[in-house]
């Protein structure tokens, strides 16, 4: 049951002068309590079994335990939390859970600096920041937390793996990763820096190892064509960049036969410009490529050329950046067209992990080719006409490729074909002699997921030398991961744990060891909304009954860094899961905001060697201007000036981040909480300001005092809490402004249901409540009718107030005699909307001069004449009236003459 005040004890308290009839607003003792009521009453916890009511599921990316919230968790929180709190309101039964992503690179770093297990740090932080949330009176089903980090959860992505690896869904394969020969260890791209390892400074080397891999690219048409599901439903931005991402594009493999070593072959390469065939005038292979490999056999010049290209990332973008070098093998494969040889040389931008590890190069319609070419003085063939005057404005004769489609020319029998056309034609040619074929390829790449790191999922598979590579039984999962590690850096240290390594064969029962590489932690990450569903469940992944209860995820909100890498894996396990009938449906998320970044003020000063200084906002002293802009900054310690600077992200290297502790402690988590969406739209940018908090706070002052004083005036009255809650609204011979405060209450119940239902903005209810909350403040109750209609509008006011700002809105909900746990959204009552009268403006020459009420849609001839009878317009009216004109319900306007 709630603990909210009765309507027989609130009319008691009513007339004993209740705490809330002197008391100040205090924001910290409301909140605790409240929170606290929620918790004992477990308010948000629901269950998976069949309700009368329909389910909403609404769900913010969850976080990873840094150990602190930052603003941009809040406003994320706080989006997804009003909506849910909304939802229940308008009766639906909502779930809204929490966890944590628990294992990651930065706890092995955390580690490695203080000396502690990972574990230890991450669950330390998983209750630091459980506390902090709890702080902000977010309404979460805490009985579902779960972290990704516990055997509990990740036994189930073993056991999926396992069924992929049946399905022929994951394989094995040699990868060329970033590798630090300091530390021994595979760095990912973000830990390489100008070509150096982060922690250690060494020259990154490239190497192959063996990793697991999952098969996205059987799925890469699925999660193409399935995006038009959700066009409409999530940001069109969103939807471009997985559709770029996945990047399917129609071309053409095409062969060049070679002879090595008395063997024929062919080197593939696929293109998605065949019409450009004609212009090749080299071909480029990774380093790794069997001509390479071939090549440096004989050379030790190209032996030491591709040991080199072995350094460095092998991230794309770093690879775009990079200098271009190459080396001619003296090798030559046959032009499939002409018959002539072409050169192959090994290049440092192509990956044997790309692709077929061959590209055909046309310097004169590619770039990054014809940036090559003339490096290397290779032979630039034009094969496609050129405007007249296209290079004409280019100043840079190194940019002088023509990428763009058009006409063949100097292509023999293909000359004057367009694009479309010259695919075709050779295409017929090429196809018959084994030369080439249609391909669809895709810039997607299957999913490697192995790491070579000790804080993450252990991957269930056994290496034996007699049976090589196994997977673990299912019986023995999971395949607990060793928490009292205290990594150093150097390499995985679950090599060096005998108890984890050593095991027998599952197949023949020899010794054997374990795999000790870990899941990228994009994993964990992907299914975690679906177990949401059956958190505890012990025999399942996912419990269908109750995935079908509440997936897919009716509302998702995070950030749209996550646009592509989860949002994609998550949509690619969703339809694995659906494969192995854990889930029903094509999609996870139905519907998708992202949310824009919380920006604060930098605060600096140069230092003498160059370097800069940032300052915490807290130990600057700061004037503002009239419009809430910073125009002075003194540092508190010393009283010198700094610097103002830009307006940044929230950032530790800045200090300009918000600890939303300090503020909560200042002005109540409920300020805060309206602060976050009032002040931008939900998917812009917040630019953060201390002072403007001041704003909300002044707020729900102000709508606690409405409240004290409208029960202060009760006391006066035979109206009891009992009957002003119960006891239908007599709206016969009402006040004008009865009429007006009813009208603006129900025009805002209104547009509030239509903004978070409909539009899904966050910020203009918060306008709405505060012009609502005006309309009371300056209603002046001369009558019990009045007040009725006064408590009429302050309920309605607090229970769409509870949605953004629960724990004022709720308190005094309660000692305004409602049990808050059966609440339901108002309804609009249209005939408060109908207007009797309405009051136009009445202008003398464009001047007004008086106002009047009529009834609307008057007659305009009866609304003119009323209005030349106004003692203060009469007397405007001194020449010959020239002109009347009538703005239906708005205005009169009386064109004088002199």
């Amino acid at each position: 049951m709630s603990n909210a005040v009765t309507a027989e004890t609130a009319n008691t308290n009513h007339t004993n002068n209740t705490s809330i009839d002197n008391a100040q607003y205090q924001p910290q003792l409301i909140e605790a309590q409240q929170q606290a009521k929620w918790a004992t009453d477990k308010r948000f916890e629901v269950s998976n079994e069949p309700s009368d009511k329909p389910s909403r599921y609404m769900l913010s990316m969850f976080p990873y335990p840094s150990g602190k919230l930052h603003m941009g968790h809040v406003r994320n929180y706080t989006i997804s939390d009003v909506l849910s709190r909304y939802y229940r309101l308008k009766g639906f039964e909502v779930m809204q859970p929490m966890g944590w992503d628990g294992f990651g690179l930065p706890a092995e770093n955390a580690a490695i600096a203080n000396q502690t297990p990972p574990a230890k740090w991450t669950f330390e932080n998983i209750d630091s920041m459980r506390a902090q949330l709890k702080l902000l009176g977010l309404s979460i089903d805490w009985s579902r937390e779960f972290a990704t980090c516990s055997p509990e959860y990740y036994q189930w992505e073993q056991w999926l793996f396992l069924q992929l690896y049946k399905k022929g869904l994951v394989y094995k394969k040699l990868a060329t990763v970033n590798w630090d020969p300091v530390d021994n260890t595979v760095l990912a791209n973000e830990q390489v820096i100008d070509g150096k390892g982060w922690r250690s400074g060494a020259a990154v080397e490239k190497r192959d190892i063996p990793m697991y891999y999952f098969n996205i690219t059987d799925y890469a048409d699925e999660l193409l064509d399935d995006l038009d599901q959700l066009e409409g439903h999530w940001p069109s931005e969103v939807i471009t960049m997985q559709r770029n991402w996945i990047g399917r594009s129609a071309g053409m493999e095409v062969h060049f036969p070679y002879e090595l070593a008395g063997e024929s072959n062919t080197l593939d390469v696929f293109t998605t410009r065949p019409d450009t065939l004609m212009g090749v005038t080299y071909v480029a292979v990774a380093a790794e490529h069997p001509l390479a490999q071939y090549a440096s056999e004989h050379d030790e010049a190209i032996a030491q050329f591709c040991a080199l290209c072995k350094k460095g990332s092998v991230a794309e973008a770093d690879l775009a950046k990079a200098e271009k070098i190459g080396m001619d093998t003296g090798l030559t494969v046959t032009h499939p067209l002409t018959g002539e040889e072409v050169p192959v040389w090994v290049a440092n931008y192509v990956l044997m992990s790309y692709g077929s590890g061959a590209v055909m190069a046309v310097p004169a319609h590619d770039e990054r080719d014809y940036e090559f070419a003339t490096k290397y003085e290779l032979p630039i063939k034009q094969v496609i006409d050129i405007p007249v005057g296209y290079f004409d404005d280019v100043e840079d004769d190194n940019n002088r490729a023509y990428t763009e489609r058009n006409i063949v020319v100097n292509s023999g029998e293909f000359d004057g074909l367009d694009f479309e056309q010259a695919f075709a034609a050779m295409l017929i040619k090429l196809e018959p002699q084994q030369l080439a074929k249609k391909k669809i390829q895709y810039r997607l790449r299957d999913w490697g997921v192995s790491r070579q790191r000790y804080w993450g999922c252990p991957i269930p598979m056994v290496n034996c030398e007699h049976c090589g590579t196994v997977p673990v039984d299912e019986q023995d999962l999971p395949v607990i991961l060793p928490t009292d590690v205290v990594p150093d850096g150097r390499g995985n240290p679950l090599k060096n744990i005998p108890e984890f390594v050593n095991t027998s064969c599952p197949k023949c029962g020899n010794p054997a060891e374990r795999e000790t590489d870990t899941f990228d932690t994009f994993v964990e990450s992907s299914w975690y909304y679906a177990r949401f569903a059956s958190p505890h469940d012990t025999t399942n992944m996912v419990n269908k009954s109750a995935a079908n209860k509440w997936l897919p995820v009716d509302q998702y909100i995070g950030g749209v860094e996550h646009a592509v890498m989860h949002l994609l894996y998550a949509r690619f396990f969703h339809k694995l899961m659906r494969d192995e009938n854990l889930v029903s449906g094509d999609e996870p998320f139905a519907n998708l905001m992202t949310q824009g970044m919380v920006l604060a003020g930098t605060f600096y000063r140069v230092n003498s060697d160059g370097s800069t200084t940032y300052y915490f906002t807290e130990d600057v002293d700061i004037d503002y201007d009239e419009r809430g802009q910073p125009i002075k900054a003194i540092l508190k310690s010393d009283g010198q000036p700094v610097t103002i600077g830009k307006i940044e992200k929230m950032s530790k290297s800045k200090n300009n981040g918000v600890d939303p502790q300090i503020t909560i402690d200042k002005y109540g988590a409920d300020t805060v909480r309206l602060y976050t969406l009032f002040t931008a739209p939900a998917d812009q940018t917040l630019e953060w300001s201390d002072d403007a908090l001041k704003g909300p706070y002044n707020f729900v002052k102000k709508v606690w005092r409405i409240a004290s004083e409208h029960i202060q005036a009760l006391t006066t009255t035979n109206l009891s809490l009992e009957s002003l809650n119960n006891d239908a609204l007599n709206t016969d011979n009402l006040s004008k402004e009865a009429k007006a405060l009813r009208r603006k209450t129900h025009e805002t119940i209104g547009k509030i249901d239509s903004d978070l239902g409909k539009r899904l903005a966050l910020n203009t209810p918060v306008s709405s409540l505060m012009e609502l909350a005006n309309e009371l403040s300056n209603f002046k109750a001369s009558s019990e009718q009045d007040l009725q209609v006064q408590h009429e509008a302050l309920i309605d006011l607090l229970i769409m107030l509870s949605v953004y700002a629960p724990h004022i809105g709720e308190h005094l909900l309660e000692q305004l005699g409602l049990d808050t746990v059966t609440l339901n959204y108002p309804e609009v009552d249209e005939s408060a909307l109908v207007q009797d009268m309405i009051t136009m403006v009445v202008q003398v020459n464009g001047k007004m001069r008086g106002k009047m009420d009529v009834a609307p849609n008057s007659d305009p001839e009866q609304i003119k004449a009323q209005a030349r009878a106004l003692e203060g317009v009469a007397k405007f009216l001194t020449g010959e009236i020239k002109k009347e004109i009538v703005v239906p319900n708005k205005l009169v306007n009386i064109v004088v003459a002199g």
